[in-house]
């Protein structure tokens, strides 16, 4: 049964590293943040290096970039690229978290290259009143779990913890502070005269990974990462400093958002209620799943007769995303959606159980996880 819409105002697009409201307009996004669509010709030549294109690539899931054709060309020149995404640690990881990551590991398998993973413990503590730090470094480790679970193996993988690793970040990040005006960085972020310094600093701390392999390894080679669209600011003022420093500008590859459970809006741990968790137990995802907003009719008789909208629908982009990797029978629960022949209830029953295997064998994965997570910090060596 459909849920009551939201009302327009609460509908209204709102995109930044920090807050992801409303319909999300990803055309608008392009056109505003100056990014460049996957085009064809670009998707033919990284299909190349893949053998196949990923879902996620395939079905424009990953939709827009900065220099993915560089790093391409650069790539057919003998110079490689290092991975490098994060994770802002300020509760559990939900299954949107694991949709770019999920992709980070097919390029790390595919291309044969490190990953360097940030846990911003530091930004939550900073932008968050009523957050300690010592709750962001515990959800550092329980994120980490999580990542290491997606199945990135050590010898290629590299976390790093902000407040654990400062050391091998700071002389990066004073680097770049100082060629980053306040100007530049207020217009950007939209810095207030409230915002404690801390904030404002802290930019230059996530734009330290693009560079750290050089100084880890020697070796001056590009970063890509694979990251949502919300975090692209960060990366257009590092581009902007990354050729006076000596290296390479990072390229980007930016993916939509998982949408969440209400009618709206992406899935957020700021909105439990509308998000699966890796640890919520089978009970809860089936509870979380059969209050889903979708795109159904009041009641199932009018929507035999009238169809239903699975464009506006929670669970059939979980289909999308993540469920169902043929194309055809994609298209062909859309056409059944539509035409009424399946109700709601027959695919969130079908979710609730696709979802629950899927998360008790990450669990499992992650359990064992603890065992081998100092493998992964980048300081074991």
């Amino acid at each position: 049964m459909a849920s009551p819409n939201n009302d327009e105002n609460n509908n209204e697009m709102v995109v930044t590293p920090w807050e992801v409201k409303g319909k999300v307009d990803y055309e608008r996004l392009i056109r505003e943040f100056g990014t460049q669509p996957l085009t064809p010709e670009l998707l033919a030549k990284l299909e190349t290096y893949t053998n196949k294109l990923h879902l996620q690539i395939e079905r424009r899931i990953f939709f827009s970039h900065r220099d993915v054709d560089t790093v391409l060309k650069l790539y057919e020149q003998g110079i490689k690229f290092v991975l490098y995404t994060g994770r802002g640690p300020s509760g559990p990881v939900h299954i949107g978290h694991l949709i770019p990551w999920i992709f980070t590991r097919h390029l790390q398998e595919k291309f044969k290259t490190r990953l360097y993973f940030q846990m911003t413990d530091d930004e939550k503590f900073l932008i968050d009143d009523q957050r300690t730090l010592a709750d962001t470094q515990k959800w550092s480790y329980e994120n980490a779990l999580d990542l290491i679970a997606v199945g990135f193996k050590p010898e290629d993988t590299f976390i790093i913890y902000d407040s654990q690793d400062m050391d091998l970040l700071y002389d990066i990040t004073l680097e770049v502070a100082k060629r980053i005006t306040y100007s530049t960085a207020r217009s950007t972020f939209g810095f207030q005269d409230s915002t404690n310094i801390g904030w404002v600093y802290w930019p230059a701390i996530q734009a330290a990974p693009c560079f750290i392999h050089k100084k880890l390894t020697g070796e001056n080679v590009p970063a890509l990462i694979p990251a949502a669209i919300d975090q692209d600011p960060y990366w257009r003022v590092t581009r902007d400093i990354a050729q006076k420093l000596g290296y390479y500008k990072p390229a980007q590859i930016h993916c939509r958002f998982l949408p969440g459970l209400g009618a709206g809006g992406k899935m957020s741990a700021s909105m439990p209620e509308t998000s699966i968790f890796t640890i919520d137990p089978p009970d809860v995802v089936k509870k979380k799943i059969w209050n889903a907003f979708t795109g159904g009719k009041g009641t199932a008789a009018e929507q035999r007769k009238l169809g239903a909208d699975p464009t506006v629908c929670s669970i059939f982009q979980y289909y999308f995303f993540l469920f169902e990797e043929s194309n055809e029978k994609l298209a062909e629960r859309e056409r059944k959606c539509r035409s009424g022949e399946t109700l709601c209830g027959e695919c969130k029953k079908d979710i609730a159980e696709k979802l629950n295997q899927f998360l008790e064998a990450h669990r499992e994965r992650r359990e064992k996880a603890k065992d081998t997570i100092e493998q992964y910090h980048v300081k074991r060596k």
